[in-house]
């Protein structure tokens, strides 16, 4: 038994977070198990309609790191057609060798969702092409050909015994010359532009606004936050230099992988600028970093639906703080992360190493299992991009906005950053609205992610639900996207809907928009029926962190995509669950009923607690209640409910239970995300309460005897409990 006076064990700090990675991966592939909005479907064949459950095609488990074997041609339907000859052919069958090529480079950028790497002098299993430097030239002029037929522009990104400012040192014994080759499609209009979002948090003070104001502003920073005003929202974040709101910035690159900027110097550009002369836009969600802005920040995380997370990280601070929060959110999500070290300018060599140090140790922990890759030149930063489809990776850059070192090389990054992430245009639409507003002459507009499906501008929807769990059907008056019109929006990406005959004060953050038209589902050719909403469901969870020990009519809150409420415990499947433990939860909206879906991810937080979950079910027979499942003590006893005594935990039992307890308020804060010595604190505040009792049996005393004699007084009144049995529950009150 762990006493309130020993420090927790090794293995009980890293209960947590052993369990944090592991859970956060069946989350990531319980997802791909998320059912389309209604789960009852109408199918249509001819005159009748028949109702029935969705049924959709059985999800494969999906490992994107090993992508890689299948463009290896190791199938036997086919023998492959070797790169060097489509590249190299000059015989009678030229024509038909660069039809084949274009095929190639098409299919490699429609994969890409609009770009793609090509690397010339390698096979597509790796092997070199022994290409000379006339070799080269005639390959390199032939893609760029047959990249103008599928409209598309080239930027060479590095070389190998080619020469030039992007050649890189080789092997000696490597004579042949290879390197890798950006393709990105020239887009026609706003929705042809790639989208990629990233998150940035980090600790208050570690420079996520300035660095944000560095990177699209295209200027250095005087040390002073004169970069970051331009992403403040509010006056109050001026007068202090600190993010209290969601912030959002984007930056652009061209089809040449250029960084859209103004010819200007200090002048930057509008979104309309940046959209129009964009092939890609990086879309930054800046968040806060003080503690006292916690919700808005996870709000921003769930509601944004990023595809990466940047954290900052000041090299004079080291990890401290929310930094450790806001990774541990990051790791619960299942979102790639990439770090940045800030002001190391400012920053002696020592205090720097000790923070490199510091985050390697976190990272390689079990609860990240992270793989730090510190990018240092030219070749490590295309690399790594290159291989960062697996989420093991974590690139790792120290930068200055003073002085711009490695400035460069986070934007060679982020131009060459593979798209992140699974969306399907064919389900039914669904969008999640993260921020209302009004606007002059326009109405009220709403923004958000599209989750699935495509929308149109004069489509009508459905918005809700209301404090009732009502819809209301409008229709859209205009699309925009990076505040550019559009008349079509589809699944992965962000918009705004300007709205017809709706009020502001009718629509709220944590809305849903469905579709209300009469369209079939252009998967299994069935209409969409009515949304339902739900005040209750069960979800399977995982407590990272907790001081003690949690039982029903416990309340926190819960963070489902942009919903943000607090939620009761109104059944568990056994008596209580501690930090580490997995188990089937009930839960209950305390304010309105949401638009739920099985196999939403959820993720609840009450001061230091944590919990991360899955739903499970949809609506909760409190007559029925969950299945008990018998859990075991740390003495071996089953420490559940006894069935003769009116609910209540008999002799030994008892006694253990408040102990293990209080063992708990010492062992629950060993997370990822449970920072400082706060939740020391607070969990040595609350094991100090152990009940009116336990006070009485062992009275404190002043001095050695004192406790001596308290600690004898208690022990022989355990053992007389123990021994006796007499049936009595806590109050002493026969049964």
């Amino acid at each position: 038994m762990t006493s309130r006076h020993q420090r927790p064990t090794l293995e009980d700090k890293r209960k947590g977070e052993n369990a944090l990675s592991e859970f956060a991966d069946y989350v990531q592939s319980e997802q791909a198990k998320r059912q389309p909005p209604g789960a009852t479907t109408v199918k249509l064949t001819g005159k009748a309609a028949k109702s029935t459950k969705t049924k959709g095609p059985k999800p494969v488990e999906h490992h994107e790191e090993l992508d890689i074997i299948d463009s290896l041609g190791l199938s036997d339907d086919k023998p492959p057609v070797r790169l060097k000859h489509l590249l190299l052919d000059r015989g009678p069958e030229v024509d038909s060798s660069k039809e084949q090529l274009n095929g190639v480079l098409n299919g490699r950028v429609e994969e890409g969702y609009g770009e793609a790497l090509f690397d010339v002098g390698l096979e597509d299993s790796g092997d070199s092409m022994g290409f000379s430097k006339e070799e080269w030239d005639l390959a390199l002029e032939r893609i760029r050909e047959r990249c103008a037929d599928i409209k598309a522009e080239t930027r060479m990104l590095m070389t190998r015994n080619v020469g030039g400012h992007v050649d890189v040192e080789t092997s000696p014994k490597d004579k042949s010359c290879s390197g890798k080759l950006l393709v990105r499609r020239i887009p026609t209009d706003m929705d042809d532009v790639i989208e990629t979002r990233i998150a940035v948090v980090g600790n208050v003070d570690a420079g996520k606004s300035t660095m944000l104001g560095v990177l699209v502003k295209g200027s250095l920073d005087d040390g002073r936050g004169k970069t970051r005003v331009n992403l403040f929202r509010h006056k109050h974040e001026v007068e202090s230099g600190r993010t209290s709101s969601v912030g959002m910035e984007i930056m652009g690159f061209d089809t040449k992988g250029e960084v859209v900027s103004s010819n200007v110097p200090g002048r930057k550009l509008s979104w309309e600028e940046i959209g129009k002369r964009s092939a890609k836009v990086i879309s930054f969600t800046d968040l806060a970093g003080h503690e006292r802005y916690l919700r808005t920040t996870v709000f921003g995380l769930l509601s944004s639906e990023p595809n990466y997370c940047l954290l900052m990280v000041a090299a004079n601070n080291g990890l401290v703080g929310m930094s450790k929060e806001h990774l541990g959110i990051a790791l619960a999500l299942n979102v790639p992360v990439m770090v940045v070290i800030s002001k190391i300018d400012i920053c002696p060599p020592h205090i720097l190493q000790q923070t490199v140090t510091q985050l390697t140790k976190i990272l390689k922990s079990p609860g990240a299992r992270k793989i730090p890759m510190f990018i240092k030149n030219r070749e490590d930063c295309i690399n790594t991009a290159t291989q960062f489809v697996s989420q093991r990776i974590c690139p790792i850059f120290q930068v200055s906005n003073v002085t711009g070192d490695s400035l460069p090389l986070v934007r060679e990054f982020l131009n060459i950053l593979p798209h992140h992430g699974n969306y399907d245009s064919d389900a039914p639409f669904e969008f999640h609205v993260n921020d209302t507003f009004s606007v002059p002459f326009v109405g009220t507009v709403v923004s958000g992610v599209v989750k699935s499906g495509v929308i149109h501008t004069g489509d009508s929807i459905l918005i809700g639900p209301d404090s009732l769990g009502n819809f209301t059907n409008t229709t859209i008056r205009s699309i925009e996207r990076k505040r550019i019109p559009a008349t079509v929006c589809c699944a992965g990406q962000s918009a705004s809907f300007a709205l017809k005959r709706i009020r502001r004060k009718e629509v709220r953050k944590g809305m849903v928009v469905l579709s209300a038209s009469e369209k079939q589902n252009a998967k299994d050719n069935s209409q969409v029926a009515a949304p339902k909403v739900y005040r209750e469901f069960v979800a399977e969870v995982l407590i990272l962190s907790h001081a003690t020990t949690i039982r029903t009519k416990y309340q926190a809150m819960l963070h489902v995509g942009p919903v943000s409420q607090t939620c009761a415990i109104v059944d568990l499947d056994r008596s209580f669950i501690r930090t580490g433990d997995k188990a089937m939860v009930a839960f209950r909206f305390v304010q309105r009923p949401e638009y739920l879906a099985v196999g939403d991810r959820i993720l609840f937080r009450e001061g230091r607690t944590k919990g991360l979950g899955i739903v499970k079910e949809l609506g909760f027979d409190s007559e029925k209640g969950l299945e008990k499942k018998p859990v075991l003590a740390a003495n071996g006893w089953d420490d559940v409910a006894d069935s003769t005594g009116g609910g209540e935990i008999e002799g030994r039992s008892q006694i253990d239970a408040a102990k293990g307890a209080e063992g708990a308020a010492v062992n629950g804060g060993a997370s990822v995300m449970t920072s400082g010595v706060g939740a020391e604190a607070k969990n040595e505040q609350a094991s100090t309460k152990p009940g009116k009792k336990e006070n009485e049996q062992a009275p404190t005393q002043p001095g050695k005897k004192g406790k001596e004699q308290a600690s004898t007084k208690s022990g022989k009144k355990e053992n007389e409990q123990t021994s006796s049995r007499l049936g009595k529950n806590i109050n002493g009150a026969p049964k």
